[in-house]
This record gives C-alpha cells, sequence and structure tokens, in this order.
C-alpha cells in the first residue's frame, strides 16, 4: 500500500461525507417534521422562510448580544459553519475544486474552531454551568471544532496540492465526519444540533410573526405582545390538554430550544423555589411530542421535583403525565424568559394555553385562584365589591362621572381605576395622579358604577370564556361613552385596553387605529405634561429629591415595551434614578402577575422579597413603582426596606400646584 494517498482520493471522501450529510439531514428532518404536524393546523405565513436570513442574522442576534462574549462567539461557530457549509457545497459538493474556495475554506474553518473553543471555554464558568444543559451538550463544541479542524487541515492540504498519509487523511475525514454527523443526524436522532435545522424553520414561521415587524410605544400604541388567540367557545378547543392539542409551529419551536438555561436564569418563581423551570418545561414538551419521558433530561430540574417521572405521547394528557399542574400555577406570566430567550421561543403562551384546559374543562385552579374567578363571574371585581365603590376614593374631587352624563357624550379624558379603586393603597397613588393632573389643567372624568373588571387576571387564569365576557362588556361601555384619551395606573389594565381588546373586537381595533381613542399609562402622561411644561416643578424639587431606584413593572416594561416613561418623568422633576442591576427590560417581576398571589404557590422565597433584595442593594431611600399590583407586592415585604412611592406619588410631591379654578375639563 501506498505510504501516501493523493488529493483526489481523500477529496473523494470528502464530498462523499457532504453527501451522505445531506441525505441524512434530509431524513432527519422530515422524520422530526411528522412529530410537528401531529399539533393543530396553524395559519402561517410562508413568505417568513424568506425573511430567515433577516430573523436569524438581525432579530435573533440582538438577543444574543445583550451578552457580548456569547455573540463573539456565536458569530464565530454559526457563521463560520455556515460558510463553510455553503463553500463545501460549492467546492467539494459539486466537485469544482477551485483554490480560492480552498483558501476562503480554511479560514472560515479556523473561525468556527476558534468559536467552538470559545463555547467550550465558556462553559466552564461557574455562572454558565450552573443553567446550561449537560450530556450530549457537552460534547457539542468538541464535535463541531473537530468537524471544523479536519475541514481545514484537509482544505489545506488541498491548497498545497499535498498528499498526505493515509493514517493523517483518515484522521482528518474522520474529525470531519464527527463535525457532520453531529450536525446531519441531529435533528433526525433529536440530538443537540436538532435546534439549528428547527431554529430555522421556527424563525421563518414563528407562532408571532409580528414580533419581526415594527414594535411601536406610546399612547398610539398597539403591540402584539403574545400569540394568544382568542377562543372560539363553540368551534375551537377549550385550551391545550395534550401536546397534540398545540398549533404544530409552536411544537417546532420547542425543538429550537438550545438548552441554554438563559429563560430558568431569568424566571422569578425558579430563582424563588417554586416548581417551575422554563428550559425543563419546554423540554417536557418536546417529550410529550415525540412520546418518551424526562430521564434523558440533563439540565436542571423543577426545584423540588425529582427528573425521571414523568413521561407522556402527542395524545395524552399533559397533566399530570408529563408536567405537574403546580409548575403551570407557579408562573406569574413576567415574560422574561422570553425576553431572555435566544430562539424566541414564547414560554408564557403555552403556559395560559394549558391552564385553560385545566381552567375550563377541569376547573382546577388552586387556592384563591377559584374564589377570584367566581367574584368575577358573579360581581365583575376580584374582591366582591360593589362596582359604586370603585369611585369612592374620588367623591370630595368633583370629577365628572359618566354613569351620571347621556350616553354617547364624548370625554376628553376618562380615568379608568382598575382594582385599585377599591384598595386603600391604590387609592392614595390615584388621588396623587388627581391632583397632579389638576395642576396640569386636566380633570378626568369616572366611569363610576359603569366600570367594570377588564378580565386580565381571568385570562391569565386560564377563564378564556370569563375573560371574553368581562373585555366585551368594558369595550361596550367604552364605545358607548367615548372618549379622546383613556388614562391608567394600572399597566395590566393597559395592556388589554391596546394590545388584547383589539384582537378580540374589530370595532375597538378600528377606533384605535384611526386615532380617535388614545390608550395612556399614568406615567407616559405625566412625562408628557412635565416636558411640555404643563406642570411646573417646584424651584428646589431637585435638590430635596431622595435617592430613588425604579422597579419596572412587567405588563409596562416587557409587554408593552415602555420603560423611559417613567424615568422621563422622574427626571424631569429631578430625580436621578439609580438603577438596579436588572432593570428595564430585563427587570426582576414582583411576583403580582398572572394570577400568582392567587394560586400562591410555595417556594423557597417569596418573589417580591428577592425584588426588595435587589432594591436595598442600591442604597437608594424610595423605591418608585408604576403599577398597584408592584406597590402591593412589594409594601408587603417586612424588614428594613426602602419606602415604596408610585411615580405620581413622587411627582405630586415635586410639582406647583394650581387653584381649582384654573384647571379645565
Amino acid at each position: 500500500m501506498d505510504a501516501v494517498l493523493s488529493p483526489l482520493i481523500w477529496r473523494d471522501a470528502v464530498t462523499a461525507v457532504f453527501w451522505l450529510a445531506v441525505a441524512a439531514l434530509a431524513i432527519g428532518t422530515a422524520r422530526r417534521a411528522v412529530l410537528w404536524r401531529t399539533g393543530l393546523a396553524a395559519p402561517v405565513a410562508w413568505s417568513g422562510l424568506l425573511a430567515i436570513p433577516k430573523r436569524y442574522f438581525v432579530d435573533l442576534h440582538h438577543v444574543v448580544a445583550h451578552e457580548p462574549a456569547v455573540a463573539r462567539a456565536h458569530v464565530a461557530v454559526a457563521g463560520g459553519a455556515l460558510a463553510c457549509l455553503a463553500l463545501v457545497a460549492i467546492n467539494d459538493g459539486l466537485r469544482l475544486r477551485i483554490a480560492a474556495l480552498d483558501i476562503a475554506l480554511v479560514a472560515f474553518a479556523l473561525v468556527m474552531l476558534a468559536g467552538a473553543l470559545m463555547m467550550a471555554l465558556r462553559r466552564r464558568q461557574p455562572a454558565v454551568a450552573a443553567r446550561v444543559s449537560r450530556g450530549p451538550w457537552q460534547r457539542l463544541p468538541w464535535t463541531l471544532g473537530a468537524g471544523a479542524l479536519g475541514l481545514a487541515a484537509l482544505s489545506a492540504g488541498a491548497l498545497w496540492h499535498e498528499s498526505l498519509a493515509p493514517w493523517w487523511a483518515a484522521l482528518c475525514v474522520l474529525a470531519l465526519g464527527a463535525g457532520a454527523a453531529e450536525l446531519a443526524l441531529g435533528v433526525g436522532l433529536a440530538g443537540p444540533m436538532k435546534h439549528a435545522v428547527a431554529g430555522l424553520l421556527h424563525l421563518g414561521l414563528h407562532p408571532r410573526p409580528e414580533r419581526f415587524g415594527p414594535q411601536p410605544v406610546g399612547p398610539a400604541a398597539q403591540r402584539q405582545a403574545s400569540a394568544l388567540k382568542p377562543v372560539n367557545l363553540v368551534r375551537d378547543l377549550p385550551g391545550a390538554a395534550r401536546p397534540a392539542d398545540l398549533p404544530w409551529n409552536r411544537l417546532l419551536s420547542f425543538d429550537a430550544c438550545v438548552q441554554c438555561g438563559k429563560c430558568e436564569a431569568a424566571c422569578p418563581a425558579f430563582a424563588a423555589g417554586q416548581p417551575l423551570n422554563p428550559k425543563k418545561l419546554v423540554q417536557d414538551l418536546v417529550s410529550g411530542m415525540s412520546g418518551t419521558g424526562d430521564a434523558h433530561y440533563a439540565g436542571n430540574p423543577y426545584p423540588g421535583k425529582e427528573i425521571g417521572r414523568h413521561a407522556g405521547a402527542p395524545d395524552q394528557a399533559v397533566v399530570p403525565g408529563l408536567i405537574d399542574a403546580e409548575t403551570l400555577w407557579s408562573c406569574t406570566t413576567c415574560r422574561a424568559c422570553v425576553q431572555a430567550c435566544p430562539m424566541l421561543i414564547e414560554h408564557v403562551d403555552l403556559v395560559v394555553d394549558l391552564r385553560r384546559s385545566l381552567t375550563l374543562v377541569g376547573g382546577t385552579v388552586p387556592n384563591k385562584g377559584d374564589e377570584v374567578l367566581a367574584a368575577l363571574r358573579e360581581t365583575d371585581t376580584q374582591g366582591r365589591h360593589p362596582l359604586a365603590a370603585r369611585h369612592h376614593w374620588a367623591s370630595d374631587l368633583g370629577l365628572p362621572v359618566l354613569a351620571d352624563a347621556p350616553a354617547t357624550q364624548r370625554t376628553e379624558w376618562l380615568l379608568l381605576a382598575g382594582e385599585a379603586g377599591f384598595d386603600l393603597r391604590g387609592q392614595k397613588t390615584l388621588r396623587a395622579l388627581v391632583t397632579t393632573l389638576r395642576s396640569a389643567g386636566v380633570v378626568p372624568a369616572l366611569l363610576g358604577a359603569l366600570e367594570t373588571d377588564c378580565g386580565d387576571v381571568a385570562r391569565r387564569l386560564g377563564d378564556e370564556a370569563g375573560y371574553q365576557r368581562l373585555a366585551r362588556q368594558l369595550i361596550d361601555t367604552l364605545q358607548a361613552h367615548p372618549a379622546a384619551n383613556l388614562v391608567t395606573a394600572d399597566p395590566h389594565l393597559l395592556h388589554a385596553l391596546r394590545n388584547e381588546y383589539p384582537v378580540l373586537d374589530a370595532a375597538w381595533a378600528e377606533r384605535l387605529a384611526q386615532g380617535r381613542t388614545r390608550v395612556w399609562h399614568h406615567t407616559e402622561l405625566l412625562a408628557d405634561l412635565l416636558e411640555r411644561g404643563q406642570l411646573r416643578p417646584k424651584a428646589n424639587a431637585a435638590a430635596r429629591a431622595p435617592s430613588v431606584t425604579l422597579h419596572d413593572p412587567c405588563y409596562l416594561g416587557r409587554y408593552n415595551g415602555q420603560i423611559e416613561a417613567p424615568r422621563r418623568a422622574l427626571k424631569a422633576i429631578g430625580i436621578q434614578v439609580v438603577e438596579m442591576e436588572r432593570c428595564g427590560l430585563n427587570a426582576r417581576c414582583c411576583g403580582g402577575g398572572g394570577g400568582a398571589p392567587t394560586t400562591d404557590i410555595p417556594g423557597q422565597r417569596r418573589i417580591p422579597d428577592m425584588r426588595m433584595d435587589d432594591a436595598r442593594a442600591t442604597g437608594a431611600e424610595i423605591v418608585a413603582v408604576a403599577c398597584p399590583q408592584c406597590t402591593a407586592m412589594l409594601e408587603g415585604v417586612t424588614g428594613k426596606r426602602p419606602e415604596v412611592l408610585d411615580v405620581a406619588e413622587l411627582v405630586a410631591r415635586a410639582v406647583e400646584t394650581r387653584p381649582a379654578q384654573e384647571t379645565r375639563a
């Protein structure tokens, strides 16, 4: 046997590896697609496949870039791999063997190798190692790196027309084969690299394609902040009970998960020791889709839950076979997991869809959740309050009440109190807001006994029927008493008005789209009035400004994209915010969303206690808030802590007041 192999022989081996990999990839993708198609039919824009390059290189990378080291490694390994695949397809797949392409192959293979080494080293960092999945994911950087090294060596040998020793050529081809097998067999055998194919298809056929379009912010904005669609209570399934009850492109999206653990690191329930881990939730649905269990799951479990005790199938109930009910009820719907996910997976929509089945079919809402839903059905309030009592806090303020006015009379400003109108602490915020608005010459009207609950809590707890009834009822009231501007201090009510009601009611969507009604969060309105000079800070306001840190409400920030308005309002009265480590779109939840305070799933710590620790770490005297639910949760923290004040209360302290006769409606 010759001591060397000619370049032609081992280059033919590269060609064979390439076409074998292509065949394996096609077969594996088709095999996986059979599992995706067990889901329900879903309307998708197939043109989204043409948008994959933009969504991959721009939208996805924008999330990855939150960690610069990861972004650099991702660009190197993923960009290098894509370039190598394209060059191998041309140069070896078509047997062109062009020297310039060999040079490019060596360069990009080395870039890919560098990225793989960066990923391998990063997985050894304690903070990263604590959240990433292990098992086959541990080998991934090394197999990809081996493939890149083998390709670089073979391409370099071809470049200089060298004959290779058989052992060296075989070693290079084997290294290349290891990397090719990881990619080509990954999707068919459910290996780590299935995310490469599923991820690209997921980006093109995303359950919420609106995510990739313009995301407006402000009173005239409408954002498709979730893929939740109203359930047709006559025709549609009442939520998802089985994996097969989910839309097929959502099943596809679960296969896009890279098990990086960024979602679990962001999840307040996981940090609090409640039995929820968004990463495992997604992986459990992958197991259910493929008819397996969680015995081979290599990541962190749900706190307090053992791995290996759950299994399922596409046509079997998710609860309790795959997932325990208390896992779903632990979610605060804060969307921190969605914000952190580099693959743009929508975890929260999955939770709410599964809750719908538990509530509408099983009627199994735990603790006080069922009481709240019953109260909403019977009284249109969460606490069985008389509707007229919602505005007792304003009885001495002389505000117009539309319940006493002729229907269809147009109002310039209408204040919706929400559930805060029944709460003594929330009433303090509302009174401060009204006092401040009067100082700007704005006197809002109230609905009086006509204001009913918006339905947010009912929807988050899975009672879609209750939500739709409450939503249509409030929409009808607002249509009968039209207002040019709606203002609320409750981000949950804001989100319903701006983003969820337009999906439910075409007439309401048209009203907002045409600008006949604008919906304001109170911090947006206060910031606008201060910046236009309608509100004037006192002369010594800046000098007397306390040290303030700001807690961003989830439904204002992540759901509505509004993180600047509270800061603008505070800056206008001379307050420089001392930011917490987790702030803005990455803020930690207070624990008050999604009906979590009513379901009250126990953990090792309380979420508001952790958030107050974040505030204490800044050394600030005051925690500024912009949501009555956040106020209630943070004020419930015991021990020495900063004072909790709404932005409206801080503005009311700092601005000049006007005599009542100078105000106008």
